[in-house]
């Protein structure tokens, strides 16, 4: 997968830019609070149709305009094929090769991105809700489908939680209750069908890549914790039975304080290293290993999964790296996944290990190259 152009319009501080990205390994440099970030964000976007910085679009769009516009031609296996993404007042809209796309599902996973930047080493030591959104957008690109289910899953949740809040304290209604219930399972089951298939895949490719990096010195776990014990089973029938048992069971809780306590929604992640749980008891070293171990891990995964590698983004991650790491993630990347890198100064950057790289300069919402 390659992304061949990005052109932006009225996106965060660029006006307008149109680039020709036809290097293997894209280099902007520049000084903070220039526009580097916007640009790895709007490949981003472009990528999954929401940015991993705001949930609000509206901050998408540059001061003064009502609307932003990400354009991006991108050869994939099967031809080249042309993406728009537009922002309004009255929300998105997605084109692919000119046709609207009616469902945003739909557009997402035409082209396939991992990103890596500093604050990624919140999934290893950040909220559980941290290291869910990272399962939800990386299952979501590969697997479009599953963000449908998310969406019908949130709005049924979001329905079972009011209807828990009228109904104290005077009691809920069994039979309206049961109907919530049969529709959170149902959507609820195949999320954590997912969820588990993906970290299954994700530990194997994880566990060989985090050896590598540290020689050999540690071994690296991840593990699906659900928010109800029966969820480790992967047979859909029982986990169905067990998530209606411990709804049944929370009941008078969740009427009390008027919300769900149990879900994929509370689901969380745990990283292990050499037995010991690594949000606890890791260093900061082991922390940020096993992050890049994950994100070079997805790299892989996607490949498996659709045939060609995704592109990769590094934001300002390279300077947060020692030269062991650095070595490692580069030559993971040559040759073989288009990058994009955003850095405040090449020093910080082996630069005599890239090859075939272009170098973009970044100033107040301009870019040369």
């Amino acid at each position: 997968m390659f992304l061949k152009s990005i052109e932006l319009q009225h996106y965060r501080n660029y006006e307008r830019v149109e680039l020709q990205t036809d290097s293997q390994v894209n280099i902007f440099i520049g000084p903070n609070a220039q526009g580097k970030t916007n640009l790895l964000e709007a490949i981003f976007v472009l990528a999954l149709s929401k940015s991993h910085r705001t949930s609000k679009d509206k901050e998408l769009i540059g001061w003064q305009s009502d609307t932003a516009r990400i354009i991006g031609e991108a050869e994939r296996k099967y031809g080249t094929v042309k993406l728009e993404l537009a922002f309004s007042g009255q929300g998105k809209k997605a084109k692919i090769n000119g046709l609207e796309q009616r469902k945003l599902s739909d557009f997402v996973g035409t082209l396939n991105v991992v990103m890596f930047a500093p604050e990624d080493l919140e999934i290893v030591k950040g909220t559980p809700g941290i290291r869910r959104r990272f399962l939800d957008m990386e299952i979501g690109q590969v697997q479009p489908g599953y963000l449908h289910t998310l969406q019908q899953y949130a709005k049924v949740l979001v329905q079972r939680n009011n209807y828990l809040k009228s109904a104290y304290p005077g009691g809920a209604q069994q039979a309206m209750l049961d109907i919530w219930n049969a529709q959170l399972v149902e959507y609820g089951v195949k999320i954590i069908k997912k969820r588990q298939n993906f970290i299954k895949r994700l530990q194997k490719w994880a566990e060989t890549i985090h050896a590598g990096i540290t020689a050999g010195t540690e071994q690296l776990e991840v593990q699906y914790k659900p928010s109800f014990e029966a969820a480790a089973s992967e047979d859909e029938s029982v986990l169905f039975e067990q998530f209606m048992i411990k709804l049944s069971q929370v009941k008078e809780q969740e009427l009390r304080r008027g919300m769900t306590l149990a879900g994929p929604h509370r689901d969380d992640l745990a990283f292990y290293i050499n037995g010991k749980e690594a949000q606890t008891f890791g260093s900061q070293g082991q922390q940020r290993t096993t992050a890049l171990s994950l994100k070079l891990a997805e790299i892989e995964l996607i490949r498996e999964e659709i045939g060609e590698y995704p592109v990769l983004l590094l934001d300002d991650v390279l300077s947060e790296l020692d030269r062991n790491r650095q070595t490692q993630l580069i030559e993971t990347f040559q040759s073989k996944v288009q990058t994009f890198i955003t850095t405040t100064g090449l020093e910080s950057v082996d630069i005599a290990k890239l090859q075939d790289a272009s170098l973009y300069h970044v100033k107040e919402g301009s870019v040369m190259r």
